[in-house]
């Protein structure tokens, strides 16, 4: 069953042509990758996605809904969550603070002077529960700014899924990372998609990473839809070698 689809979607910037006649079909539960060199239109697609600007032409549909004029606040609402290239966290909090924020605002408490201790218990089982999902567990005092590159952007994982995603978009998730960071950043995507069902879409430049844990692959280049199939397929690709891989060391 399909969660979303895009249908010969275009996106133009005045002259420039960042998309061109995209479509995509992603299935619920499945792990997509997104790769393609600088400039191929990545995260024009996800913008257009998560609703920060609408396409010039053609349509998205999720759960069966179109939604390219959905602006970004209702599409979180319903089910669709992104992390940026440049993590977006409360760096001066500690990592409970971080995820308590987080866990008030998705379960609507965020606006109240004051919680009940009921709420207030909730509210920290739901921040539990993230802490173990993401691993995190024993770091809750930890000042966000003082953890390393790779924790900090286990954090925002945690935060994202504090609104329990029905399509979660990670940009770049291992981005500036080391080799250990990496593994771990790996393993929880594969994790969360496997054990906990959330359907991601991922762009990653790291092939290493996209062939070891991707189900299907879409290959952009230059706005423009280039290849889509497994690992496999992809790698087999001439025109994804020429245009791509070829160029990787």
């Amino acid at each position: 069953m399909s969660l979303l689809q895009l249908r010969s979607v275009s996106r133009r910037f005045g002259a420039l042509q960042a998309l061109s006649d995209i479509s995509l079909d992603i299935a619920a539960g499945e792990l997509r990758a997104v790769i393609g060199p600088n400039g191929a239109g990545k995260t024009t697609l996800f913008n257009l996605i998560s609703g920060f600007f609408p396409p010039s032409s053609g349509e998205i549909v999720f759960n069966g809904e179109p939604i390219q004029r959905v602006n970004p606040a209702a599409l979180v609402r319903r089910g669709i969550i992104r992390t940026f290239q440049i993590t977006e966290i409360f760096l001066s909090l500690s990592v409970r603070e971080n995820l308590r924020i987080a866990a008030e605002v998705a379960l609507g408490l965020s606006a109240r002077p004051w919680l009940s201790r009921a709420q207030r218990a909730r509210v920290e089982q739901r921040v539990d529960e993230l802490m173990a999902l993401v691993g995190l567990t024993g770091k809750d005092d930890r000042i966000a700014g003082e953890l390393s590159h790779g924790d900090q952007r286990v954090v925002e994982v945690g935060i994202a899924l504090s609104r329990q995603p029905k399509l979660l978009l990670l940009d770049e998730p291992t981005a500036g990372m080391g080799d250990e960071e990496t593994q771990l950043m790996t393993a929880l995507i594969k994790r969360l998609n496997k054990e906990q069902g959330i359907t991601t879409l991922f762009v990653e430049h790291d092939m290493e990473i996209v062939f070891g844990i991707a189900d299907r692959i879409t290959v952009l280049d230059n706005g423009h839809f280039l290849a889509e199939g497994n690992a496999q397929e992809i790698a087999a690709n001439p025109a994804v070698q020429a245009a791509y891989l070829g160029q990787q060391n």
